[in-house]
């Protein structure tokens, strides 16, 4: 599975400011409710239900927020990175700056796995962190996110 398979040039936000994890889980919604015409509430409601059953927040800054919803067609990325590092009872209590939200169908079965196991092998690697984290365009976060994985990333 390909990033530029999930994530679309247009969910990618360069530079956002938020004070709390429901602020950047509400940042992240929005973003999905304008590029994939979903109700913006509903989306915020399923990402806020499922950090209720544990943190999405994996380390090193990271969050990959992640839910199911009616309406979507096919698994949808969304990707913010935050101006300054928000609480968000990450495994290893650090502040997360980093996000890639999962949008899946309620329908999603295997596939919706594989995408978050994508994105996290990707998220791992602390060069590509790094990269996103100066990068200034939604062009240069692109292209870092979506460039060929590395056989050591693999």
């Amino acid at each position: 599975m390909l990033i530029e398979e999930l994530l679309d040039r247009r969910a990618v936000t360069p530079k956002v400011c938020a004070s709390t994890k429901r602020q950047a889980l509400s940042l992240v919604a929005e973003s999905a409710a304008r590029r994939f015409g979903l109700d913006a509430g509903e989306v915020l409601e399923a990402l806020l239900a499922r950090e209720q059953a544990g943190s999405t927040g994996v380390g090193y800054g990271v969050a990959v927020p992640h839910a199911r919803l009616p309406g979507l067609d096919r698994i949808r990325g969304v990707f913010v990175r935050l101006e300054t590092p928000v609480d968000f009872d990450s495994v290893d209590g650090q502040p997360v700056d980093l996000l890639f939200a999962l949008l899946a169908p309620a329908d999603a079965g295997s596939e919706h796995l594989r995408a978050l196991a994508r994105v996290s092998r990707l998220l791992r690697q602390s060069q590509l962190r790094e990269q996103l984290r100066q990068a200034r365009t939604v062009d240069a976060l692109y292209a870092l996110l979506a460039q060929p994985a590395s056989p050591s990333a693999a």
